[in-house]
């Protein structure tokens, strides 16, 4: 199965939560509404280097939402 880069996840029991799923390495959960990010892969190397690829990711992650949004009212 091929799957998309992101996902989007809903859980009735946190209905107010807006939930992206990043499915390729480093693979994780990101909540949009606070920015907490569970990852399921461990992530090692040099720390400036991580920093700015997780800050490119919940970027990426947060442009994807917003477009999937769009795409719903159209």
């Amino acid at each position: 199965m091929n799957l998309p880069k992101f996902l989007l996840g809903d859980n009735t029991d946190h209905p107010d939560d807006i939930y992206v799923v990043h499915t390729e390495y480093p693979q994780f959960i990101i909540n949009l509404v606070n920015d907490d990010i569970e990852w399921f892969d461990d992530i090692q190397g040099d720390e400036a280097e991580l920093a700015n690829e997780v800050a490119k990711l919940i970027d990426e992650a947060s442009t994807f939402y917003d477009r999937e949004m769009e795409r719903y009212t159209d």
